[in-house]
């Protein structure tokens, strides 16, 4: 008889043994699997799994794409198959001696259907409890063993519900479109439930940028002096081109202007909220130049180390059980020493606090010590990112004397600010929110400013950014796609399925195709709404309000009625997307042959010609970037001109043996 403790990781596993033993365990191996006893009022066994040890997925007979129609799949109950047999078969061993099995894996949906699905694999029904952490330090391993809890069963259910619709969407759109558009094997083309709508913002976005029509506008810029401090002021937006010359012809030959206003603020600048996941990942994406992804795994790494707390949470309101004090003092034996003391002497009364408050975990937060030389770069960089956030939302505010003036220069007003910092407080201590001064020398009604110089600057209008990994997740999570445990690995999918290239998300033409098309035909997919509702409903069932099978079945009747109107229009969608790729692939005209150029692969990619074998011209191409055809070609040799869209966008003649190649380089992209 005993206890066995299931952890979601290895890692995990050792570091509970360790802290519980207070060292005192041993490490045996069962069908290579490692496990940690030890003795404390009988015999603990603690096993940690590799995530999920079971798989959904579709009876085998199910498997083939065109065998069985998309429709079909719909209607197929998806079955759970053993994905970790060695860890299956140690499970199904140590669990039939124990008097009480206690689920460990972190707490969250995911957490918690992973523990459901390792208590399904023992046959032995002992005492089943549930040890309920934020962090994996000592203190709180220590309380939540002290405390179980029961297994949240509506919880796994969420998630399982999740598993299940993600599954039946994804599997059976993708086959769908992929089928329609001749696209099989490694060049199928994806669809999800929510990896589609977050597409499709990417899409819009870079069609609101191809469509954009810059306007143009004028500013006039003004050069002031008084005593030796010279400072500009200007006057604009004026979108009338006469009105801005008029303008400029009025004050060129002015030579001085009166201050007729001087007023004086102080301004308190707020400390940020506590870190969520999203906030987190989309700070770490924006300052320290990680992908979501690789965030979010570094801080799961430092997580399973004991030095922050777990990094997935909706929660931006540190609990009062949270020992801040604790934490504070903890943090002076690390490099932020001096940082520490700061806020412990001159904080806060109350830590700032956003507009989330949970109840599973709490904020991304600090919880042990560690020195630079003990962690990699990026650790370092993700680690010192988490304290410094934290110590911001203990810090006083900021505070910044603001002047606004008022300047006349021959009866025409001119409204310029100044800004200067007084107490940084929070500030000095986040640097990743940059503080932006501009200090105006001291003025008073009366001032008499002599004018250096008058411009008349013509500008455009500028189309709207491109999304970052950051912004995305931001906009993901307004828009209520995916979760804070998916948005990263929705993003990593989409460029693992060459659907979005570069660090600003550029979607390719397949992503341009899919997505119009079932925009056109089937907005349901492409637009937020539907998986926002269905994410709700995930909340209802976690919350126990919902059943998950209602749920799943009312998700299967809104997917065959839109499948039905799919297959309605299924040559139609076929054709455009077909007919996209198509273009994706066309870099042009052979200059010797005139037949059509087409991006080739054969281990490495290159222009081939539409007439090979009777034509073998060809060209290489660069191997990281999208390549786009510029509609132009080379007037020295006539192949195509090609655009490189990478971090320094470039266009070039793909003719490396022209005499006249050179690369372009380009501002836009």
């Amino acid at each position: 008889m005993g206890t066995l403790v299931i952890s979601e990781k290895n890692i995990s596993a050792r570091r509970i043994a360790q802290i519980l033993s207070n060292g005192k365990f041993k490490q045996i191996r069962i069908n290579g699997v490692p496990i940690y006893q030890f003795d404390d009022n009988g015999r603990w066994e603690i096993i940690g799994l590799r995530g999920h040890i079971m798989k959904l997925d579709y009876p085998s007979q199910y498997n083939g794409w065109t065998r069985i129609s998309p429709a079909e799949l719909i209607k197929v109950q998806p079955e759970r198959k053993v994905a970790a047999k060695a860890i299956s078969q140690t499970l199904s061993s140590l669990g039939r001696d124990k008097d009480k099995i206690i689920i460990a894996t972190d707490y969250d949906r995911e957490g918690e259907l992973i523990g459901v699905e390792s208590l399904d694999i023992i046959t032995n029904k002992p005492t089943i409890q549930r040890a309920h952490f934020s962090s994996l330090a000592p203190s709180d391993v220590h309380a939540s063993f002290k405390n179980l809890k029961n297994v949240d069963y509506n919880l796994a259910h969420s998630a399982q519900a999740r598993q299940m619709i993600d599954l039946m969407w994804g599997a059976s759109l993708t086959r769908f479109i992929s089928i329609i558009s001749g696209q099989l094997g490694k060049d199928f083309l994806s669809v999800g439930r929510v990896q589609t709508p977050t597409l499709a913002l990417i899409v819009d976005r870079e069609k609101e940028i191809k469509n954009f029509k810059p306007v143009p506008f004028w500013t006039l810029e003004v050069e002031v002096k008084i005593n030796k401090s010279t400072f500009k002021i200007q006057k604009g937006k004026i979108y009338q081109e006469s009105a801005a010359a008029a303008l400029y012809d009025h004050l060129k030959d002015a030579s001085t202007g009166d201050v007729t206003q001087v007023t004086e603020n102080i301004k308190d600048y707020y400390p940020p909220p506590p870190f969520n996941t999203t906030m987190f990942l989309e700070t770490a994406s924006s300052n320290l130049g990680l992908t979501a992804s690789q965030a979010m795994e570094i801080a799961e790494g430092l997580y399973m180390k004991g030095l922050i707390s777990y990094p997935r949470t909706d929660n931006t309101v540190y609990p009062s059980s949270l020992p801040i004090k604790k934490i504070l003092h903890t943090l002076q034996s690390t490099e932020f020493s001096p940082e520490v003391t700061e806020v412990l002497t001159n904080g806060r009364q109350y830590p700032t606090k956003g507009k989330k408050q949970a109840t599973d975990h709490p904020p991304i937060h600090p919880v042990a010590a560690a020195q630079k030389k003990s962690l990699d770069k990026k650790q370092w960089a993700v680690y010192e990112l988490v304290i410094r956030r934290f110590l911001a939302t203990l810090a006083k505010n900021a505070t910044f004397k603001i002047m606004d003036i008022t300047i006349d220069i021959q009866g025409e007003l001119f409204q310029t600010k100044g800004q200067q910092a007084l107490e940084l407080n929070w500030r000095a201590l986040y640097p990743y929110i940059k503080t932006k001064e501009r200090i105006l020398p001291p003025l008073k009604k009366g001032d008499i400013l002599s004018i250096l110089k008058v411009k008349n600057i013509k500008s455009e209008t500028k189309p709207p950014k491109r999304y970052s990994q950051g912004t995305l997740i931001a906009q993901m999570e307004k828009k209520l796609l995916g979760t804070k445990s998916t948005r990263h690995e929705i993003i990593k999918k989409l460029y693992s399925r060459n659907y979005v290239k570069g660090k600003s998300l550029i979607p390719t033409p397949p992503a341009i195709a899919v997505t119009e098309a079932l925009e056109k035909n089937a907005q349901a997919i492409t637009s937020p709404g539907m998986t926002a509702n269905l994410e709700t409903d995930m909340d209802k069932i976690a919350e126990g309000k919902i059943d998950f099978q209602n749920v799943f079945q009312e998700s299967q009747t809104m997917l065959e009625s839109i499948m039905k109107t799919l297959e309605e229009k299924k040559q139609e969608i076929g054709s455009a997307i077909k007919k996209a790729l198509a273009q994706e692939n066309h870099m042009g005209t052979c200059p010797k042959c005139g037949g059509t150029l087409r991006i080739l692969t054969a281990r490495k990619r290159f222009l081939g010609c539409s007439n090979y074998p009777k034509c073998t011209n060809s060209y290489p191409l660069p191997q990281k970037g999208t390549i786009v055809f510029t509609d132009k070609y080379c007037p020295h040799c006539k192949a195509p001109i090609i655009k490189i869209i990478s971090r320094i966008p470039w266009e070039t003649c793909v003719n490396m043996n022209c005499p006249g190649r050179q690369h372009k380089k380009s501002t836009k992209s």
